[in-house]
């Protein structure tokens, strides 16, 4: 079998996915990369195949800011799927593209109104449609679903008090007043601070202020903090309303960051550039770190069928890896390689419309080849 998959974006994970669909498919793969940067897509193309023993076509094709060229036109019309890399205001175009050429479609943004505009746009398309696929929301979507998968097998109970869903994109060193560094989007990290989390209270779907819910953690014996960002829980929500008394998704920080940022957020005026504000203000004092590390932990808790309060829980923590000499940073595996599953699901099945976290089979998901070789699943 032989397929030939779009990636839109040629940036950290754009480019890493590549790396990881032409190094790790179980066939061949041919990329095409589409950027509107020919500087970006060059430097992709050559990180993709530069030091690799693959033969498989690699071509690229400079997208147009507004409107479609021929160009364009010709790579979408040769492609079996298209994977979103591009920035999150662009993924309704981006969809589009996809349902008008035939191709299957799988994003990363947590964009919310985005997300919305997808569904409707894909629910009667011929060809299947993965949303937020990344990291967060993403893989910490499945293993909750997979964890509680398991609660109620092992305990016959299929309401449970709490899901709780975290991850932390950390530096692998952080230092004082605000112990932390970049690895990823500043405006993400500032975004993700300041906009309310969808949470589950009481079986029921509600909205929570971002940092209102902080508690100390011990993972793999270090203590960390977690509190509540947006984005992150998918539609976890609304699959477990009536299900989980309480379910939410939490950054993990290092402890002290959340402090520093709280006190920055006080300081600034309270009005609808605050994202921004916040971000100007962190890049002033936080460094960008390219040496990290992601932790993933989910936890499901509840009570057997003998009233005994019960847990399970699972944790991952993943390093850099590097690929016929080329170095990924951990935040570009951990996000690249279930959207690359993502592809690896639409590719080999006969899907059609959308397809949410709560709905991607969790353990055939987790076995898979990429996500199981990034985070060590198997």
């Amino acid at each position: 079998m032989k397929k030939k998959i779009f990636i839109a974006g040629s940036g950290g994970i754009g480019e890493a996915a590549a790396l990881l669909l032409r190094e790790w498919a179980d066939f061949e793969i041919e990329l095409c990369l589409g950027d509107i940067s020919p500087e970006n897509l060059e430097s992709a193309r050559h990180f993709v195949t530069d030091g690799s023993s693959k033969t498989s076509a690699v071509e690229t094709v400079l997208m147009e800011r507004e409107g479609v060229s021929d160009a364009m036109r010709s790579a979408f019309g040769a492609c079996d799927c298209l994977l979103d890399c591009s920035p999150g205001g662009q993924a309704p175009k981006m969809a589009g593209f996809a349902k008008e050429f035939g191709m299957h479609y799988a994003n990363l943004t947590e964009y919310v109104a985005e997300t919305d505009k997808i569904i409707d746009l894909a629910n009667d398309a011929s060809t299947g449609f993965v949303l937020q696929t990344g990291l967060a929301p993403g893989f910490i979507n499945v293993l909750a679903m997979s964890l509680y998968r398991q609660f109620v097998e092992n305990h016959d109970n299929e309401k449970v008090e709490r899901i709780g869903m975290k991850v932390g994109a950390l530096t692998a060193h952080a230092h004082q007043p605000h112990f932390y560094g970049f690895t990823w989007s500043p405006i993400g990290v500032a975004t993700e601070y300041v906009k309310n989390s969808r949470v589950l209270r009481d079986f029921e779907i509600t909205e929570r202020p971002a940092l209102s819910a902080r508690e100390t953690i011990v993972i793999g014996a270090r203590t960390y903090e977690a509190d509540l960002t947006s984005g992150g829980a998918a539609d976890l929500p609304e699959y477990f309303t009536g299900k989980a008394r309480s379910l939410d998704y939490k950054t993990l920080r290092y402890v002290g960051h959340y402090e520093w940022v709280e006190r920055q957020i006080k300081k600034l005026p309270k009005d609808g550039d605050l994202p921004n504000r916040l971000q100007d203000v962190m890049l002033q004092a936080i460094p960008s770190v390219e040496d990290d590390i992601v932790l993933v932990h989910a936890s499901v808790d509840g009570f057997d069928s003998h009233g005994r309060r019960r847990m399970i829980e699972k944790a991952y923590f993943v390093e850099p890896i590097e690929i016929n000499g080329k170095r990924l940073r951990a935040i570009q595996t951990t996000t690249a390689a279930p959207l690359c599953e993502s592809a690896m699901m639409l590719l080999g099945g006969n899907h059609k419309g959308v397809i949410l976290q709560s709905q991607i089979e969790p353990d055939a998901f987790m076995r898979g080849n990429f996500v199981s070789r990034v985070y060590g699943t198997v």
